[in-house]
């Protein structure tokens, strides 16, 4: 009955009942992986990690429970949730078609390689922000969840050995990909779609949304433009699959980075913001504005838009 109904129902109803089931979900997973941790670990350990105190050795092993549960799980299911319920073709909804050409796949390893100076030059001028003085209490509390957010990031990220590593390319690279590109570019860019109308807009709004979702604001431009990325991928080839790609390449790249350079293989510090120049951040900027024309190119020739 609900989805033969939900071609009568709005997009601005269709994106109410997205974020409804969206928050219920994360509400009950949530209880789930506090529950889980308070059991296993005990809840004195709950009671540290919420005061960011990560000196009890099972910190890590908690915190990993508590990504998967209360964060990957959540943004994983509710858009499935969504689609199996409320939509006549859960799969055409998700776009999750396998059906693309090979070189799509290349093109979008060589855009997300090359988007590095492009990305460095927005986290410089994210850097530079800053807010009205009546606006100071909004612009602390965006500091101090900045710095909440990155301590427990590196408490997850520190890789003593290669199993470390791989864990994190696993969790952080694969999963994390997976759920996120599911709930924004699956779920929420293909309402945004029907609901704007306009692709470009509906695109940068859901690289805007998924962006604020991480709560770290110092790194809010570089991220909507990853958002923005890989939402052009799932819009042009229409399947989600080239975006997992990108964010999986970019997760994951981060924390092989990270692992070398904390054994010392590198001495490049992956935290460095002034690697790049400006002519290299101009044709970081050309070459993925054309690499995004061959992209949409290739896809539009091989594949039909829904």
């Amino acid at each position: 009955m609900i989805k033969s109904t939900v071609n009568q129902t709005s997009p601005g109803m269709l994106f109410l009942y997205f974020l409804v089931i969206f928050a219920g979900v994360f509400i009950v997973f949530n209880l789930i992986g506090i529950a889980l941790v308070g059991l296993i670990y005990g809840f004195n350990l709950i009671m540290s990690i919420a005061r960011l105190n990560f000196s009890d050795p099972q910190t890590v092993p908690a915190l990993y429970l508590l990504q998967i549960v209360t964060t990957t799980l959540p943004i994983f299911i509710a858009p499935l949730i969504f689609a199996r319920w409320l939509t006549p073709n859960p799969q055409e909804f998700l776009k999750t078609t396998i059906k693309i050409p090979v070189l799509l796949w290349v093109i979008a390893f060589f855009i997300m390689l090359l988007s590095s100076p492009l990305i460095e030059f927005l986290s410089n001028l994210n850097a530079l922000l800053v807010l009205p003085k009546w606006l100071s209490g909004l612009e602390q509390w965006m500091k101090d969840s900045e710095e909440n957010a990155k301590r427990i990031t590196n408490a997850i990220l520190q890789m003593p050995t290669l199993f470390d590593c791989v864990k994190n390319v696993f969790l952080i690279g694969f999963l994390t990909a997976v759920a996120e590109e599911f709930l924004f570019r699956g779920g929420l860019q293909t309402i945004l779609l029907k609901w704007i109308k306009n692709p470009h807009v509906a695109i940068w709004v859901t690289a805007a949304i998924f962006s604020a979702f991480h709560l770290e604001f110092y790194g809010f431009l570089p991220r909507m433009l990853l958002g923005a990325i890989f939402g052009y991928f799932v819009y042009y080839s229409g399947s989600i699959w080239p975006a997992v790609w990108g964010h999986f390449l970019n997760n994951a790249s981060a924390v092989v980075v990270t692992y070398l350079y904390q054994n010392k293989f590198i001495t490049f510090n992956p935290e460095e913001t002034n690697v790049f120049n400006t002519p290299g951040y101009l044709l970081s900027l050309i070459i993925i504005i054309n690499l995004l024309l061959v992209y949409k190119k290739i896809a539009l020739g091989k594949t039909s838009l829904q």
